[in-house]
């Protein structure tokens, strides 16, 4: 074993020991005050608050795997998913010595003579890596997303114990089999490491959102990129929130960037931006639109699965109980009696009402932007509980993600649209799953993508 492969080991070594004291630590008990009674008056209240703290303490990858939990709806009880919500993705930043090194061992001894200016203080800092200014010798901005050392090493040990969650969260809950959740979000977390395939992401957006000029998507410096550096066009923009006292005219038109930014790649082509966190959007200008600015997260779905959406959305429109259980079919659940398609329609009504409701609404009156679905999600858990378990295709975890994150923007803009008549615009008058496969196999051949035509 070399010195770099004995170092990678301890680092490795030495998470898996960390990751295993924290988390597993509150599992016990977690375990002990359901399966034993075993907790102390009060506890119940505190046990969130613990595990959200072992969690970010953590910091890295396991933060993102709680963000990630805490944004999907029914995996977790409210209480916990409300507290880890509160995670915020500022893992501490590296300093400026160790941001030379890393910049010298992704550009070479010279790094510094590609750009014109480049900032050591991070303009911000994430659970996997950090964002710097610099600038290119013809003076264009720049953001340089620097990843954090040994990344790989503490995925893979965050999410061994992610493992261990899933297991105890199976033995004390067993309403939601969470086995596919469990796959589909290592794979995602995974995906989000390699950052030549998250520039590939950023040409595929540029592509699918070409036509329209609300939203803007940076472009890829590939000679200042690497597979752990990721050099992007410089987007300038506010703050998404900072927009909630605006003019209604302008939150709506924010809004309408957004719905475009997500609806019109997956309804044409077949992909989602599966993290509508608000971090990963500004506002150019005085809200004439959006900049999308991360591309890690992005799920390219089967044309199959784009077909059975729009089955739910016209068998729910309809009244067409047969259509609606093709498209739960078609997404791969299995096994479905008609009291359980009766609860996972509880659910389908809450995400399809304003596609459904052809008038000018908010994505759903009176609630609060951290609790959107919250309700229903509980509601569901509680029936399968009784009904179920019901086993989640992987391929709907993400789907389901984007739709609650995206429905938590528009609460945050109050928005007030016809969001029918949105969502009727992203399909088009010739909607066909054929048409999806052809644009979504040449749009990934186009940037280099073609080998990941079902994610």
């Amino acid at each position: 074993m070399t010195d770099d492969e004995a170092n990678r080991f301890s680092a490795r070594a030495a998470r898996y020991a960390r990751v295993g004291a924290n988390v597993g630590g509150v599992a016990a008990r977690i375990a002990a005050a359901t399966l034993l009674g075993g907790s102390r008056p009060g506890e119940e209240a505190t046990l969130p608050r613990a595990l959200t703290k072992a969690l970010g303490d953590l910091k890295g990858p396991m933060m993102k795997v709680a963000q990630l939990l805490a944004t999907i709806p029914d995996v977790l009880p409210p209480e916990y998913a409300e507290e880890l919500q509160k995670l915020q993705a500022d893992a501490p930043p590296m300093g400026a010595a160790f941001v030379k090194r890393r910049m010298q061992a992704e550009l070479g001894p010279q790094w510094q003579a590609h750009f014109a200016s480049f900032d050591l203080r991070p303009a911000a800092a994430a659970s996997l890596g950090q964002v710097h200014r610099a600038e290119s010798h013809d003076g264009r901005p720049l953001a340089c997303k620097l990843q954090y050392p040994d990344m790989a090493s503490a995925v893979e040990a965050d999410l061994s114990q992610l493992d261990v969650l899933f297991s105890l969260h199976r033995r004390l809950d067993p309403a939601i089999d969470t086995r596919e959740i469990a796959i589909e979000i290592a794979a995602r977390v995974r995906e989000e490491l390699d950052y030549r395939r998250e520039a590939k992401h950023a040409a595929l957006y540029a592509h699918m959102l070409a036509d329209f000029d609300e939203v803007r998507v940076p472009g890829h410096w590939p000679d200042l990129s690497t597979g752990r550096l990721l050099t992007l066009d410089w987007l300038e923009g506010r703050k998404l929130l900072t927009f909630k006292t605006a003019d209604q005219e302008v939150r709506n038109r924010i809004a309408v960037a957004m719905f475009r930014a997500w609806w019109q790649p997956f309804s044409q082509f077949g992909v989602i931006h599966g993290d509508p966190h608000l971090g990963n959007y500004t506002v150019f200008g005085e809200g004439e639109g959006i900049n999308l600015l991360d591309y890690g997260c992005v799920r390219v779905f089967p044309p199959s699965f784009v077909g059975g959406v729009v089955d739910l959305y016209q068998g729910l429109q309809r009244g067409d109980e047969a259509q609606v259980v093709h498209a739960y079919e078609t997404w791969g659940f299995k096994g479905l009696r008609k009291d359980l398609i009766e609860v996972l329609n509880i659910w389908a009504r809450f995400i399809y009402g304003p596609l459904l409701d052809d008038r000018v609404r908010t994505i759903a009156d009176g609630v609060e932007p951290g609790k959107y679905g919250r309700k229903e999600a509980f509601i569901v858990h509680k029936a399968l509980k009784e009904k179920g378990p019901v086993k989640v295709p992987r391929e709907f975890v993400f789907m389901d993600r984007a739709a609650i994150g995206l429905g938590g923007v528009f609460l945050h803009l109050d928005a007030k649209l016809n969001f029918h008549q949105l969502f009727e615009a992203a399909l088009g008058q010739n909607f066909s799953v054929e048409a999806i496969a052809q644009r979504q196999g040449a749009a990934l051949d186009l940037v280099g993508l073609s080998g990941h035509r079902a994610g």
